[in-house]
């Protein structure tokens, strides 16, 4: 279950709450692509639209430039498979508690691709330097132990 592409950023902008796991419908180009590692998640985000969830704003990168077809888009809508009870629960936290759903990583579970997301809120800035702060007090303390040893 090794992450295929990831998003970095997710855990650092946001302060993440629930975890989900959805399918992804993809055709067999971009499947080859993300297996390749040829994706990102960057500013991408989950929507719930007319009773179905959609992954928007994820780039793919052709797997082979010179083989993709004439109607490939890199940006395009991805259509995610989940259960009608996830899809209500998602579309409460989504509206009624403000929160947004942000995407963190693909990954292989068996032949299949799923993507893993997390209903989350963003973080503010003072939030982010105190979390930079602490990690790099951390970083100190253990490279004054290391040395002591």
């Amino acid at each position: 279950m090794a992450n295929l592409v990831e998003n970095s950023r997710a855990r650092f902008d946001y302060q993440l709450d629930e975890e989900y796991e959805a399918g992804l419908v993809l055709r067999g180009f971009e499947v080859k692509a993300l297996r390749a590692g040829r994706g990102s998640l960057r500013g991408a985000q989950v929507i719930i639209r007319a009773g179905a969830a959609y992954l928007v704003g994820a780039t793919l990168e052709p797997y082979q430039a010179k083989n993709t077809p004439g109607d490939f888009d890199p940006n395009r809508t991805i259509p995610l498979l989940l259960t009608v009870a996830e899809l209500k629960r998602l579309t409460g936290l989504e509206s009624a508690r403000r929160l947004t759903l942000v995407p963190l990583a693909v990954y292989s579970k068996g032949r299949r691709l799923k993507l893993r997301f997390a209903a989350a809120r963003r973080q503010k800035k003072s939030d982010q330097r105190e979390q930079i702060k602490r990690r790099e007090a951390e970083r100190e303390i253990e490279r004054t132990l290391k040395n002591r040893l």
